[in-house]
């Protein structure tokens, strides 16, 4: 799905009361958000920063899960400041390619500020698509190396295809709820980015 930021904004105030998942709970205080920040994007964020997580599926883990729809996943969470308002904003753009059909397939959306479960013993983002469109929690590993990524539905598009002939769902499945995918150098991920100032800013991390 070719888009830039720009095009999701206007989507989104297309489809009022689009929501992101889980937002009844709720946000952690200021000094535990910045630590999350620190840990998803090896260190303060900045003007605008990028953390991409990369995954290919190997032959024996797909034989341990025979019901998993994916072969490989790419996940780029990025976060920017916007200085009009003294906040930062947070997004997220996924690549997905199946197992047994061809094509590359996209997701892209915005996410919230961190927030913790209910249990308070992981803390992650939760990033919705647009126009009811589903989403995606965001968590990392112990060691920061990998993102956990869960899901129930998402919306995503064929990115050979028009927009209005792409759109279908990723649902969650028997093994395609929760994903984890490896951190990895920007450059990654720089398939899911259209947009060429942004892209540059990405080679250059």
């Amino acid at each position: 799905m070719k888009q830039t930021f720009l095009v999701v904004a206007l989507a989104a105030a297309a489809c009022v009361g689009a929501a992101l998942t889980v937002e009844a709970q709720e946000g952690i205080d200021k000094a535990k958000a910045a630590a999350f920040d620190n840990r998803m994007f090896a260190g303060p964020p900045g003007a605008k920063a990028y953390a991409c997580f990369v995954r290919r599926y190997d032959a024996n883990h797909l034989a341990q899960h025979p019901k998993q729809k994916v072969s490989a996943m790419k996940l780029l969470v990025a976060a920017e400041d916007a200085p009009e308002d003294g906040t930062t904003s947070y997004s997220f753009r996924l690549g997905v390619t199946y197992r047994h059909r061809p094509g590359n397939f996209d997701s892209s959306g915005y996410c919230n500020h961190a927030i913790a479960t209910e249990s308070g013993h992981e803390i992650r983002f939760e990033c919705g698509v647009d126009c009811e469109g589903g989403g995606i929690s965001v968590a990392l590993s112990k060691d920061d190396k990998s993102a956990i990524a869960r899901l129930a539905s998402i919306r995503i598009w064929n990115r050979n295809k028009p927009d209005d002939e792409a759109s279908e769902e990723l649902l969650a499945g028997a093994d395609d709820k929760i994903f984890r995918v490896d951190r990895a150098a920007p450059g990654e991920c720089a398939e899911l980015v259209t947009d060429r100032k942004e892209l540059a800013a990405l080679r250059h991390k």
